[in-house]
């Protein structure tokens, strides 16, 4: 199962932040993309919220397609993985350099299990 959400903002210029949600067994992988900030965090909140329910094994975001991520939607991050109940369920996956970066500078790069793609996250015992 796969939700596309390609939808754009008032100026026509703005991609979903969300581009996709997909079931793969007992997990659950949200794929984003661009710039994750103060004015799209709700919509990956909503993103968030749609994998984890139905209490998957694992949520996997996949940050390959994300240029962009300030402290609102790091926020938003760390607010799924409570959700979840286990920390170790949420898994960040494919953090490019400037991701990587945010991560590291904030200290989240301890708090969350990072795995090189999605599939390594996939793989990765819990």
């Amino acid at each position: 199962m796969l939700t596309d959400r390609h939808s754009t903002g008032p100026s026509g210029m703005h991609e979903d932040p969300v581009s996709g949600v997909a079931v793969v067994g007992r997990a659950r992988v949200v794929t984003l993309r661009g710039e994750l900030d103060v004015y799209n965090s709700s919509r990956v909140q909503d993103g968030l919220d749609e994998a984890c329910a139905g209490d998957p094994e694992r949520v996997v975001i996949d940050l390959g397609e994300v240029g962009f991520i300030d402290s609102t939607a790091l926020g938003v991050l760390i607010e799924a993985g409570r959700k979840l109940g286990d920390p170790r369920a949420l898994v960040l996956a494919a953090p490019g350099l400037a991701t990587r970066r945010a991560l590291e500078i904030s200290g989240l790069d301890r708090h969350f299990t990072l795995r090189e793609s999605v599939q390594d996250a996939l793989d990765a015992p819990i």
